[in-house]
């Protein structure tokens, strides 16, 4: 017996990996993750959660592939690891990354736990990554996926040495397209399902919909103000918006187009500005997390990214503490937003990442 836990979302990702990770000799057992109810959702989005289909799904590619299958509720976990600080992090003015959230403490923490405590000392997943070990030092390195267009190291760069040991990714060398075709070849029911877009707790992009609801309260509206303070007009709550937002908000100026340039939700004021004004050369991250080194002794030169679909841009990072770093890029950069991701690559390796901290510690 080889077990290794496959982490099945119902999805044609997870469900062709199984079949893979049997192919390369292992005896897969599909877990699926029960993470929440409908009932966790406003009821205009309940319509949309589709979590009793997938699940669904997932059982019946377990039984075509005569595979065990489990399901766990974590619901608990996610809600308290994931739902939670997403909420704080907009009560703050910040825009998180609840998938990052998610893959550090559910799949790669408590799901990966639950495995190993059920006989499957490993865990995979249908991520478009790779993870090798490096000869000279032993460090398990994180990769990015051979076809860039799919991507997803982004995401993934909160994982431990622990964990990328105990994990793997039978996708990272393939395409979207050959994924595809191997559900179909298989009679796979998820070979033609489309690809989740959303946070999967906010299946419609409503954000401040679920906040509210999750919470139970109402957030207050506040001005809109400039950078000199003065009040250009009234906000709906200051969840309502994210860093270089320029739609819904209502306001008009004889100075062009208004985005959003920065939040505070001591004053429950949102500052509009020019595009311009969106633009930064520098950002310090906190959550440092180094993977393919220990630390950094001196400044390198890196490509770093600041959201999921970006182009990686050429930047130098300086380590500034335990688990702080200064990345300066070579040229200024849109809408660095608090919250967020930032991710340092070498060619195809993730160096590792951290979380950009608020805008009052842009240098």
């Amino acid at each position: 017996m080889n077990p290794i836990a496959a982490a099945m979302s119902g999805g044609v990702d997870s469900s062709a990996a199984v079949w893979l990770l049997q192919q390369a000799g292992y005896d897969p057992v599909g877990f699926t993750m029960s993470l929440f109810s409908p009932d966790a959702l406003p009821p205009a989005q309940r319509s949309q959660c589709h979590t009793a289909r997938d699940v669904a799904d997932a059982q019946a590619v377990a039984q075509r592939l005569s595979i065990p299958h489990h399901t766990l509720d974590l619901s608990e976990s996610f809600r308290r690891e994931v739902m939670d600080p997403f909420v704080q992090a907009y009560e703050q003015g910040q825009t998180p990354n609840p998938c990052v959230l998610c893959n550090r403490a559910i799949k790669f923490g408590a799901l990966l736990q639950a495995a190993q405590e059920m006989g499957c000392p490993l865990l995979a997943t249908g991520h478009y990554a790779q993870i090798e070990q490096d000869s000279g030092s032993g460090r398990w390195l994180l990769k990015k996926a051979l076809h860039p267009d799919k991507d997803q190291s982004y995401v993934l760069w909160t994982l431990t040495q622990q964990q990328l040991s105990a994990t793997r990714f039978p996708l990272g060398r393939l395409s979207k397209e050959e994924i595809r075709a191997i559900a179909l070849e298989q009679g796979l029911v998820s070979a033609r399902k489309s690809d989740s877009q959303d946070i999967c707790f906010v299946p419609d992009g409503d954000y401040a919909s679920f906040i509210c609801h999750h919470t139970g309260k109402d957030y207050p509206s506040g001005d809109f103000v400039d950078s000199q303070g003065n009040v250009l007009g009234r906000h709906q709550g200051i969840i309502h918006y994210t860093m270089g937002q320029r739609r819904g908000l209502g306001v008009s100026s004889n100075q062009g187009r208004l985005y959003v340039t920065g939040l505070s939700p001591e004053h429950n004021t949102v500052t509009l500005g020019s595009n311009d004004a969106l633009f930064h050369r520098s950002l310090t991250a906190g959550q440092l997390n180094l993977i393919a080194v220990e630390r950094l002794d001196q400044p390198i030169q890196v490509r770093a990214k600041v959201r999921y679909r970006m182009t990686e841009q050429p930047a130098t990072l300086e380590q500034t503490g335990p688990d702080t770093a200064l990345l300066t890029f070579h040229q200024p950069q849109r809408a660095i937003t608090p919250g967020q991701s930032v991710v340092f690559y070498q060619d195809d390796v993730v160096l590792g990442g951290g979380v950009i901290l608020s805008g009052e510690d842009f240098v």
